[in-house]
């Protein structure tokens, strides 16, 4: 499942020539081929998008599109009952860098887990994009890329349901997570004491589920475009 609702500010539209971001251009495609293309190439054959119907979107056959809600929180939902059965790959659209075998690698870490998110080690990512937008954080003195990818098990579905909008935009901030998990993450991260384990047992935790970070993920399933600045720095990488 990939989520293509998202726009972007005046500026960025007129530097793209549209307002969609994951129709963005890039190399003689669009922002959204790159995740389509990869999700395929890892043998995963039921695939949606969620985006508006009215955009313009060129989707394979195979491809279903589910009309986007104006919240972002919505779509997020949207995408969780695509399928209401099963487990299920949720990505964002644009990962212009992501590549079937970092996926498939992902999802095989995750299958002892019910829900995952993948994490590039910042060595690994530096070393990948040398000089793109700043994007690593730091917990507990480990620096690392939040993914825009995660797996959720049939198991984790509901409760991640629940709080879907709010699940997603936290994934690139330490202080979002440590926020949504609770006070007591709150206060680890203030005190700078707060680290990947904790987050892992406190989501465990709240949602009852198995729930992992996997570690030294692929850079390509971290690096995403949410600034005219990532966008040319991909356009000048492809």
């Amino acid at each position: 499942m990939i989520t293509a609702g998202g726009r972007v500010d005046d500026a960025f539209a007129a530097a793209i020539g549209t307002q969609v971001k994951a129709l963005a251009p890039l190399d003689t495609g669009v922002l959204l081929d790159r995740i389509l293309a990869a999700i395929g190439a890892a043998g995963i054959d039921e695939l949606a998008v969620v985006g508006d119907p009215t955009a313009g979107f060129r989707l394979p056959e195979n491809v279903r599109l589910i009309p986007a809600a104006p919240a972002g929180a919505a779509n997020v939902a949207l995408a969780l009952d695509a399928w209401p059965d099963g487990d299920l790959l949720f990505a964002a659209s644009d990962l212009p860098f992501v590549t079937a075998s970092e996926l498939g690698a992902f999802l095989a870490a995750s299958a002892p887990y019910d829900l995952t998110m993948p994490l590039a080690a910042a060595a690994d990512y530096e070393a990948a994009f040398p000089g793109a937008p700043p994007h690593i954080m730091t917990l507990g003195g480990e620096r690392i890329a939040g993914g825009s990818v995660f797996f959720i098990g049939q198991h984790a579905r509901a409760q991640v349901r629940a709080i879907a909008g709010r699940f997603f935009d936290a994934r690139k901030s330490a202080v979002g997570m440590a926020r949504l998990l609770g006070p007591t993450l709150l206060l680890r991260y203030l005190v700078r004491g707060l680290r990947i384990a904790h987050v892992e047992q406190r989501a465990a935790s709240v949602f009852g589920v198995r729930a992992a970070a996997i570690r030294d993920s692929g850079p390509g399933l971290s690096y995403d475009v949410d600034t005219l600045a990532e966008y040319r720095y991909a356009c000048a990488r492809t």
